[in-house]
């Protein structure tokens, strides 16, 4: 009896040094990646990329509509889910066309917001989503390469000095075209 106890105790300690072998070589592997931050300008429908102070892709999206804007703030991408499920009130969607997820999720630090694709790529550059970051599934899947858990998500609703930068000069449409884009993408 003893015996056996003894190799289940080898066997865990073993365990737990290949685990913490794993989590080290982990952390160097994200550690050689430069930090990346993702910035979102609502006004704007879009999302940047950024490594330093280099863009490195700026991708179209889908925001809020106003009865559901999306929240501004700085947040983390806490998981990252391929081919995610949509759980909704009593109804349950699995992966596949259509699932309103489209085929990434890359979860926020503010519950129950993410990045993701979607079934409707209709609606991306409009003011159309419950408060998600929209993108098509071909380009929310090259995101999902790009970024990492961890990385910080900026969500902005008004134009300041970095998003004009990052974005061009002026947003890409009027208040008043804003207004209505979101009026037609909130079915």
């Amino acid at each position: 009896m003893l015996r056996i106890e003894d190799q289940i105790k080898k066997m865990a300690a073993l365990t737990g040094v290949m685990l913490m072998a794993a989590a080290e070589a982990l952390a160097q592997e994200n550690s050689s990646r430069p930090a990346r931050r993702i910035v979102v300008s609502i006004p704007d429908r879009k999302l940047a990329v950024i490594e330093g102070d280099r863009i490195v892709r700026i991708f179209e999206t889908a925001v809020g509509a106003p009865k559901s804007p999306s929240p501004t703030g700085v947040y983390q991408i806490v998981n990252s889910i391929a081919d995610p499920t949509w759980y909704t009130k009593g109804k349950i969607v699995p992966p596949g066309k259509c699932n309103p997820l489209g085929t990434r999720w890359l979860g926020l630090s503010r519950k129950g917001y993410g990045i993701h694709g979607t079934n409707r790529p209709d609606s991306i550059g409009r003011n159309a989503s419950h408060g998600c970051i929209r993108m098509r599934n071909r380009e929310v899947e090259e995101l999902f390469k790009m970024v990492a858990v961890g990385d910080q998500v900026e969500l902005y609703d008004e134009r300041n000095p970095e998003i004009a930068r990052v974005f061009g000069s002026s947003a890409s449409s009027s208040s008043t075209s804003l207004a209505s884009a979101g009026e037609a993408g909130a079915q």
